[in-house]
């Protein structure tokens, strides 16, 4: 049986260090919900707490509406995965799948039948009598996922399961992961990094930054409407501009630059004055490249070429630099001191406040 998640008014700490200050968050029944951030912004801290490894200082934590901030782990009926696999290395397969059973005194007969159904669904069912050490480490990591969920948890905890592996097991374990997630229904709570990853596997996201939940959202909306300019650069990187946002016959405009600027009649706010600065975020997919002398005056300074695509790196006239992402062409790839123009793809760039704190940008991240 899955479970729905409350932290309200959540706090840790660790002597005078306050570590999350004032955390609300709601997961879903069944929900995949991924806590990203960078080192040190909290998202293993609240994973612990969910667990009951670490204690709750202020706020409460509820599954299902019940408060469990002073109930035990092994009352939580919680399955964890973590990155260091945490298999014993003396138990074969099928006996590291049986443990938790086994623990928690299920009849022989049918830890057998669970646990030949569990090493099925993550496919080591060729494996079943070996022993760790001549398992590689995704294979290690479908033994840790099987005995994680064969106890029938109400919760998955999984924390940076995948920051062990080499860059394509990754991304054929976290396909796994998502696809045994989706069969079975459990409620999970993932913390990674990984943007990339997060973005792959997860129905929701936290992005986290000092304890403190900046945004969340479906890894779509994250990516093309983020809060603010935090999200918007550790979701998949972008391209910060320093503009300035006008008033034209009655409409809000944007000044990239002294001989360019684009109409944005999807800003939440009116510009009620000549001129005020703000952040424009672009992602380097949202650069169109057109004719030196149109849009923002650049030079290109390098590229790089990757097949179904190709990066390149300019520096515009005002001395910021940027990165463009292009469809390759038959074209040929133009070489450093290429003058070039940029234009944005309106309806898909973010504007912010001069603090970067505020997203003036409303409505969806279309084409027009």
């Amino acid at each position: 049986m899955s479970i729905s998640i409350k932290c309200e008014n959540v706090l840790k700490k660790y002597g005078e260090n306050i570590v999350i200050p004032d955390l609300n968050l709601e997961i879903k029944n069944g929900e995949f919900f991924t806590l990203l951030g960078p080192s040190g912004c909290g998202k293993t801290t609240l994973l612990r707490m969910i667990a009951g490894f670490n204690s709750i200082e202020g706020g409460t934590i509820s599954f299902n509406d019940k408060v469990i901030n002073e109930m035990a782990p092994g009352k939580r009926n919680i399955g964890m995965v973590f990155q260091n696999y945490a298999v014993f290395p003396h138990l074969t397969v099928k006996e590291n799948v049986a443990f938790g059973l086994q623990n928690r005194k299920v009849p022989k007969d049918e830890i057998t039948k669970r646990v030949d159904e569990m090493i099925k669904l993550v496919k080591i069912e060729e494996y079943k009598d070996r022993l760790p050490e001549n398992l590689s480490g995704g294979q290690q990591q479908r033994v840790a996922l099987a005995r994680a969920i064969v106890i029938n948890p109400d919760v998955l905890l999984m924390d940076e399961p995948l920051s062990n592996l080499d860059a394509k097991l990754r991304i054929e374990m976290r396909n796994v992961i998502k696809e045994i997630q989706n069969e079975i229904g459990i409620t999970t709570v993932y913390v990674t990094h990984d943007q990339e990853e997060a973005m792959a596997v997860s129905d929701r996201i936290a992005v986290m930054k000092l304890g403190i939940i900046q945004q969340i959202g479906t890894p779509q909306e994250v990516y093309q409407r983020p809060a603010n300019i935090f999200v918007a650069s550790f979701i998949g990187g972008t391209n910060v501009l320093s503009c300035n946002a006008i008033t034209k016959d009655g409409k809000n405009h944007v000044s990239f630059s002294h001989a360019y600027e684009e109409d944005m009649e999807n800003l939440k706010v009116n510009i009620n004055s000549d001129k005020i600065p703000v952040k424009v975020s672009v992602r380097p997919e949202e650069f169109i490249i057109v004719e030196s002398g149109e849009g923002i005056e650049a030079t290109v300074t390098s590229s790089i070429f990757l097949g179904i695509n190709t990066h390149y790196f300019a520096e515009l006239e005002t001395g910021e630099k940027v990165e463009i992402i292009q469809e390759s062409t038959v074209e040929k790839i133009m070489s450093p001191g290429t003058k070039i123009g940029l234009k944005v793809k309106k309806h898909k760039i973010n504007v912010f406040d001069s603090e970067g704190e505020i997203n003036y940008t409303k409505g969806d991240a279309h084409e027009v």
